[in-house]
Parts: C-alpha cells; structure tokens; sequence
C-alpha cells in the first residue's frame, strides 16, 4: 500500500526547490563575463607614420630586415640561450600547470583505498573476542556541484593568469631582440667611432712629426709646434672613453646573448660592413592604433590580468553561497582476507554535504573588496599600457625622422669640412694662413664625423625601437587566445 503524501512533506520539498532556485539565480548575479574596458584610442596615425605603412605580410624575424648576419646569428643566440627568457618560459610552464590543476577541480576525484586494520572493540560477543583483524579495499568517489560557477570562474582566472604569463614571455622576447640589436648597433657605432678616432691620431700624429721637423729646420714656431702636439693629445684622450663604452657594451651583449660566465669577456666578432651600409627599410605594415591592443605582447599580458582579476571577483563572491559536496564509497570489507570480494562482503554508501556561511566577522566581504581593488588596478595598469605604448610609436616615430634629417645634414658637413681641412693645410703650407685655421678645420672634422656616426646608429635604433612599439613581429593573434574566448 502507497504512503498517502502529506502536505507537510510537500511544502518542505518546494522550500527546498525554491531554496536552490533562489541560491542558484544569486549565483548568476554574483558572476559576470569579461567585457573589455571601453577606450578612448586616436583613430589615425599620424600622417606621416600613415604614409609609411605600406607592408601586408610575415613580419615575424624583423630584425633579419638589417640583412646583417651578424645580427642575426646573436638574435638567434639570445633567443636559445638568454636566462630572462629560460625564465619566462619557466613561468609559462607553471602558470599551465596551475591552471590545469585548478580546471581537475571541476571534475570529480576517484580514489582506491585499502584497509588493514587490527584491534579490538572492548566488547565480547558470541561472534568473536579479542582482537579482531578488518580488511577493506573500495573506491572512494568525491564530487563538489558547481552550480554557482565557483570552480569555472577559478578556472578561467588561472587561465587568465597563464595567457598574461604566455604574453608576458612574448614581452620578454620582443624587449630582448630589441636589446639585443640597441646593443649591437651601439657596438658597432663605437667600433666606428674608434677607428675613426685612431685614423685621426695616425694623421695627427703625422702632422706633428711634420711640425717637429719643420721646427728644427727652422720653418715653424714653436707655438705651431705646440699646437699640434696639444691637438694629437686631445685626439688621444677621447679615445680611452670610446674604447670604455665600447667594452661595457660588449659584455653587455654577452649576458643578453646567454654566454656563460666564462665568456662574457669576449667580445663578439663585428663585420667588416659599414654601418651605414645596412639595410634600413622603414616600410611598415598597415596598422590602425587600435589594433595595437591585439599586436603588442604587454598589452595582451595586461588585459589577461585584467581577465583573471575579473574572474577572481567572482570566485570570491560565490563565497557567499553553500557549497554542496557529493561522496559515495563501494567496495568490499571482511574480517577474513579470502573472505574479500564476496557477495556478503560487498559495501557502499552514498551521501552529500552542505556548507554554508553563518558568522565570518566580514571575511568575505573583505575577500570581495580585495578582488574588486585588484580589479581596478589591472583596469589601471592595462590602460596605462595602452598610453604606453601610444608613446613609444611616437616617440620612435619621431626619433626616426628627426635622426633622417640629422644624417642628411651631417652628412653635407663632413662632406664640406674634408674639403675645408685640405683647403686650410694647403693655404697653410703656402703660407696664406696661420695654423690655427688648420688646427680648427680638423677639430670640426672629427666631431661632425663622430656625430654623423651616432646619427647612423640612432636611425638604426629607432626602426628597432619602432619594431618594438608597433607590436614587434606582427604575428596573427593566436586564435585560441582571444580576449574573452
């Protein structure tokens, strides 16, 4: 005969109903999805750097554009051997480890549990006295119901924190090409630098030899004499600062090329190739300011923080909900091994558990401001890299055509003061002109020429430095990794 059912049994059932209904709508609201902060970005480039953009294609070895095998081969180096980037990568690794162990969390747990256990009761039964041996061997199954989203939402916060991780190995490759071919050029500046430093000492050195024998002929002063002998000196002292900064940027090109300590000390071959000889193609791709959001690696880091500080707002507000635990057992138990595995040996049981917040002093809800403050700081700091990077294009942008002009100048005036110093030694030798004026053209010469150099390598660095602030390689975005996705 059925049980009639009572209201009371009814009403209790519905409470319950309406309870986990009501629980699982707070749950919905105490969620949200990620949504990307509205920005306020320049539409247009401006028209120059515009005008420049004229590539659609692989930009992703960049730095191969210098067609300097050289640089290329100490790129190569950096990228397999440099520490930052071992580094990186090994917090790539942990960051994917993390979150697939926080993503196990949403399935169940199913482990095998065996048993021997030998003692005795205190009580004497007819079945048996004394100590008694128990044997079990089950499976123990434990299963947390996600229905408030708690488990999904701590997922996609570790997986926030391993794309801002993987982003942020990027970064740290493209801020190391990018120092690493800064470096190289600076080195191959100073080695220009140098040489030409030396060629002048040999001919100054020359002059002065010239001088002493004129002196002693009696076909000079001794005011000229000591003119030219304090214009070599001067030669020579600039030299030791140029060979100085020289050897810094040396060793620091052995650390970010990944030498070991016992060959940080020697200096990298350089070619014979002028430098301004190498390829300078500053054709870029077309490219809008706001899709550098989706092309800069730091950019992509910091909204993957912004991404996981959003899903910890979440986690941190289901705390507020219960948490209900699923556990069931089943296996066998015997007080005789061979008795294992038989039909009357046979076990299981199933249950749940509800744990729910009464009384927590403010725990929670200052676990939820935490998380909405870490929220608003990674709102900060990705919009901030935005700016950032705004900045660095124009800054590039500007260094690069300012360093054209520069060149092109200098250029003219090392051209026209060659002509001026042999102009000046030739009036001198025929006694039209005291010897100051020679001592003048060549002091303006060595200076236009170290000055044309460093305009070379500035032009040199801002493609790289622009490189660098336009998104580096320029690579597609990974499809998988899409904000949001």
């Amino acid at each position: 005969m059925t049980e009639p059912r009572t209201p009371g049994r009814t009403g209790a059932a519905l409470r319950m109903v309406g309870i986990a209904s009501a629980a699982a709508l707070a749950g919905c609201a105490l969620t949200a999805d990620y949504q990307r902060p509205v920005l306020d970005l320049p539409a247009q480039w401006p028209d120059t750097l515009q005008a420049a953009q004229q590539l659609q294609g692989d930009w992703t070895q960049w730095w191969q554009r210098y067609e300097d095998p050289a640089l290329t081969q100490l790129v190569d180096d950096a990228l397999a051997a440099n520490l930052d980037l071992r580094a990186a990568a090994a917090r790539v690794r942990r960051a994917r480890a993390e979150l697939g162990f926080t993503r196990a969390d949403q399935y169940p747990t199913l482990n095998a549990q065996a048993d021997v256990v030998r003692g005795d009761t205190g009580q004497t039964t007819s079945a048996a006295d004394g100590p008694v041996t128990r044997y079990r061997i089950a499976g123990v199954l434990a299963y947390e119901l996600d229905l408030w989203g708690r488990l999904a939402q701590a997922t996609e916060a570790a997986r926030g924190r391993w794309l801002q991780t993987t982003f942020g190995a990027d970064a740290v490759r493209l801020a190391l090409i990018t120092d690493v071919v800064t470096a190289y050029f600076n080195l191959r500046a100073l080695d220009r630098q140098i040489r030409t430093t030396q060629d002048t000492i040999a001919t100054r050195n020359e002059a002065y030899r010239l001088e002493q024998v004129n002196y002693r002929n009696g076909a000079t002063t001794e005011l000229t004499l000591r003119q030219s002998e304090a214009e070599l000196a001067l030669a020579e002292a600039q030299l030791p600062a140029l060979q100085n900064r020289a050897g810094q940027v040396r060793r620091t090109l052995a650390i970010l090329t990944g030498r070991p300590p016992s060959q940080v000390l020697q200096p990298p071959a350089l070619p014979a190739v002028a430098l301004r000889d190498l390829t300078l193609d500053t054709r870029l791709p077309k490219l809008l300011p706001s899709e550098l959001i989706e092309r800069r690696p730091d950019i992509r880091a910091a909204e993957a923080g912004l991404m996981a500080a959003q899903a910890d707002i979440s986690v941190a507000r289901t705390a507020w909900l219960p948490r209900i635990n699923l556990a069931g057992t089943i296996g066998s138990a015997a007080t005789d091994a061979d008795a294992l595995f038989t039909g009357p040996a046979q076990l299981w049981d199933l249950g749940g558990s509800v744990l729910a917040p009464l009384l927590d002093f403010g725990r929670i809800r200052a676990g939820v401001d935490v998380a909405e403050a870490q929220r608003d700081l990674a709102e900060l700091q990705y919009r901030a890299s935005i700016r950032d990077a705004l900045r660095e294009a124009g800054d590039a942008w500007t260094l690069l055509e300012t360093a054209s002009r520069r060149l092109e100048a200098l250029t003219r005036q090392v051209g026209a003061l060659q002509a001026a110093v042999r102009l000046a030694e030739t009036r001198y030798r025929n006694g039209y002109s005291p010897f100051f004026e020679v001592l003048d053209a060549r002091r303006s010469l060595l200076a236009a020429e170290l000055a044309q150099t460093e305009a070379v390598r500035d032009r040199l660095i801002a493609t790289a430095l622009l490189f660098k602030a336009l998104g580096g390689g320029w690579r597609e975005p990974c499809p998988d990794c899409a904000a949001g996705g």
